[in-house]
């Protein structure tokens, strides 16, 4: 925006600075509302995330602590072997959902057995050890699943918390300010106006008056 020094003193440059300062104090105020909502829903999804961690961590714990059990009870070529066809088939979907002007993910996963047992194995060869270790890893897999899901929201909203801040303290501090100041300058500027006009209207009559009447008020 221009410097107070450098606009046109003029009535309709005052009718429209008072318009976009009209707007952009609503904008301000919007933008305050969507930024506190955004933080809102920030910390119920960093909530959400510390808990979600916190059980995907002790779940992958848990396998991992099975499958060193399995591999010290089997044989390297058995284990690979046994984990080397896998019968089930996912796939993962991925659809946007807006969640306060942002588009944040949610996946969706679609399992096929390719047989009776989800294990890719018969049981005959193989650890008990192993079966829980493939059991923990399926139990926390939505749980993995939703912790991916939540991380890149907040990743998503932290981004757009930014900028929303940035907007609000631009309108605050810059834009605001600026145009109050230009709103000023110019009603200055129309009064002075007002009143060297008014000087001169005067003097103008007093003139008319001296010379219709030959009179000259003192």
């Amino acid at each position: 925006m221009a410097r107070a020094t450098t606009i046109n003193p003029t009535r309709m440059e005052l009718t429209r600075l008072k318009g976009r300062l009209y707007t952009a104090r609503r904008g301000h105020k919007l933008l305050k509302d969507k930024r506190d909502e955004l933080m809102r829903r920030f910390w119920g999804i960093v909530f959400r995330n510390r808990e979600l961690r916190a059980r995907v961590e002790e779940g992958l714990a848990r396998a991992n602590g099975a499958m060193s059990v399995a591999a010290a009870i089997m044989s390297p070529s058995l284990l690979e072997q046994a984990l080397l066809y896998p019968k089930q088939k996912v796939s993962l979907r991925m659809e946007l959902e807006n969640l306060v002007g942002v588009n944040v993910p949610r996946y969706d996963v679609v399992t096929q057995n390719g047989g009776d047992s989800g294990y890719p194995y018969g049981f005959a060869q193989t650890s008990g050890e192993l079966d829980t270790a493939l059991g923990s890893l399926a139990e926390v897999f939505e749980d993995m699943l939703e912790l991916a899901e939540v991380e890149k929201t907040m990743q998503l909203l932290a981004e757009e918390i930014e900028k929303t801040r940035r907007r609000v303290n631009a309108l605050e501090h810059v834009m605001i300010p600026e145009m109050q100041r230009n709103i000023k300058y110019i009603t200055m500027k129309l009064e002075e106006n007002d009143r060297s006009t008014k000087i001169r209207l005067m003097k103008v009559k007093d003139m008319v008056l001296e010379q219709a009447h030959e009179f000259r008020d003192f």
